[in-house]
């Protein structure tokens, strides 16, 4: 967890709230997992977004307004704190929460991407509190069902993040926008590409980005397209491929699981064998043992 450039993060900090967690996203915004119970905190006027969903707990969790402390908290309530938010909190019972930090810049990016449009003054609405069911989706599908700090997991992540920032966009701001018509799927050569491209780096961490790119579109118009042109979005297209490729290195290699696991992109074993187990229904050791073509490998790690 390196030290982050958000001054809510900071704020946090100086507080009693326990980091359980943290990674700085290749786009420059972050995610911050946190506990905290019986602390007194206040904000002063952030140069950044804040948008924290509550995980578990924050019923006795409390904002002082001018008619006095505010309750609503709960699980898979979220709070959207806009830059210059300034505001006191009284966390009065256990509350854990996932803070998703991001700037001006990183909605403007987006407005201009997906809606070829470049927003003058581009506002966020306060929300607290409030209820809204595709952002506990993003958050608890993506954010809290993947390891932050794991290669394999980054473009899982960065698809997220691309999703929640048009979300955003569309019903958190005062920015005008038309609904985007995506029509049909990627030009055959354009998907070879991707899928030449995605075979020579199973070995690598991969982003939305990195495939986006190859095709100069923006991640938001890439993802739809390719999941017309597929039937799976690109982050799972990706997991599919480096199983695959672990299957074959399983049955006719005798490299050790934490070669196998590096030469996929997974930075370890352990985080190997739990993907190739949800998919597979059996750990990469028993699926060796069962159909390894190396002579004396049946029982290798």
């Amino acid at each position: 967890m390196s030290e982050s450039v958000y001054q809510m993060h900071q704020n946090l900090i100086d507080t009693n709230a326990h980091l359980r967690d943290s990674v700085r996203l290749d786009n420059g915004t972050e995610l911050a997992s946190w506990f905290n119970q019986q602390d007194r905190i206040q904000v002063q006027n952030p140069d950044h977004h804040t948008l924290s969903l509550y995980v578990d707990g924050g019923y006795e969790s409390f904002l002082k307004t001018p008619e006095g402390w505010k309750n609503g908290g709960g699980p898979d309530r979220m709070c959207l704190m806009p830059r210059n938010h300034a505001s006191e909190w009284d966390i009065r019972g256990p509350l854990a929460f996932v803070h998703f930090y991001f700037t001006d810049q990183h909605l403007t990016e987006v407005a201009e991407k997906v809606w070829d449009k470049s927003p003058a003054g581009l506002t966020v609405d306060e929300h607290i509190f409030d209820n809204d069911p595709q952002i506990t989706a993003i958050y608890r599908q993506f954010f809290l069902n993947y390891q932050w700090g794991e290669n394999v997991d980054r473009m899982a992540i960065s698809s997220a993040v691309s999703l929640l920032f048009t979300h955003l966009v569309k019903h958190y701001t005062q920015f005008r926008w038309t609904q985007v018509q995506v029509k049909g799927g990627l030009a055959p050569f354009q998907l070879a590409r991707i899928k030449e491209f995605v075979a020579a780096s199973l070995s690598k961490p991969l982003q939305l980005s990195d495939l986006s790119e190859l095709v100069s579109l923006s991640e938001y118009h890439f993802a739809r397209m390719f999941k017309q042109s597929t039937g799976i979005t690109p982050h799972q297209y990706v997991m599919q491929q480096r199983l695959n490729q672990a299957r074959i290195l399983l049955q006719h290699s005798g490299a050790s699981l934490t070669e196998i696991a590096l030469q996929c992109g997974f930075s370890s074993s352990s985080h190997f064998s739990n993907r190739f187990k949800l998919t597979h229904g059996e750990t990469p050791l028993m699926y060796r043992r069962k159909n390894s073509s190396v002579t004396g490998n049946g029982h290798g790690t």
